[in-house]
């Protein structure tokens, strides 16, 4: 685990803007000191550094926490697609420098050169990149739905979701095709289509494999709710979409 003020030394994003981060809900710390104090694991400074790639690229953070949150949200599809940007950003650079040393070389009324200047090959990556991580109807649902909500709405409905895991963590000693773990999956299901957006079986199939699946929501459900909880919600969640 890493203080707010080592992970700041890290990565040299402030304190300040690693504490907004937190209250916009877009990278939560690990946990929290008794004394209010964040820490942040190797997960949250892994989530860290692709919102930095995304802000490299100059989005917005409101685009970044819709894009890493979306149920479609590829990480390695990403990737491959910032690694494109960052390229042709690259070469953007690259020519720009070379016009400016041309200019200092030979003057301005011998090098009348703008096409340096031209962005438009690299807008339309970027734009074809963004539609691609946000053109399905969930995510259209969940932006229509966030539209308006406070950072405060955010945490509010992060701590119910996980108060769903907590309910998870009780049972999951129990049969996860018993009465009570499918009880949950259903108020899980339900509180998921009514705040994010409609959750089909077929989604919430995905959604179980994403959270046993050892990443960012695995260790974040078994933290708060216990070790194994988010396998066993798999499993649950499972056992529900077969019936």
């Amino acid at each position: 685990m890493r203080t707010v003020h080592e992970v700041s030394r890290l990565t040299g994003v402030s304190i300040r803007a690693l504490q907004y981060y937190d209250k916009i809900g877009l990278l939560h710390p690990a946990e929290y000191t008794a004394s209010g104090y964040r820490l942040y694991d190797d997960a949250a400074l892994e989530k860290l550094q692709q919102i930095l790639l995304f802000r490299e690229l100059e989005f917005p953070l409101k685009d970044i926490r819709r894009i890493i949150e979306s149920p479609d949200f590829d990480k390695g599809k990403a990737l491959e697609q910032q690694i494109t940007l960052l390229t042709l950003k690259k070469e953007h650079i690259e020519n720009l420098i070379d016009l400016a040393r041309g200019l200092k070389a030979m003057g301005v009324k011998h090098l009348m050169d703008f096409e340096p200047f031209d962005t438009r090959k690299m807008d339309e990556y970027a734009a074809k990149a963004k539609s691609s991580w946000g053109t399905t109807p969930e995510y259209r649902e969940y932006e229509e739905k966030s539209r308006g909500r406070t950072a405060e709405d955010n945490a509010r409905l992060s701590r119910q979701m996980m108060d769903i895991f907590a309910a998870f963590g009780a049972v999951r000693g129990d049969d996860p095709a018993g009465d009570a773990a499918q009880a949950l999956v259903r108020r899980l299901q339900a509180f998921i289509t009514e705040h994010l957006y409609t959750c089909s079986d077929d989604i919430l199939y995905g959604l179980g494999l994403m959270y046993a699946g050892g990443g960012d929501f695995t260790q974040s459900i078994d933290r708060h709710a216990g070790e194994g909880t988010a396998e066993f919600a798999c499993r649950a969640i499972k056992a529900y979409c077969k019936k």
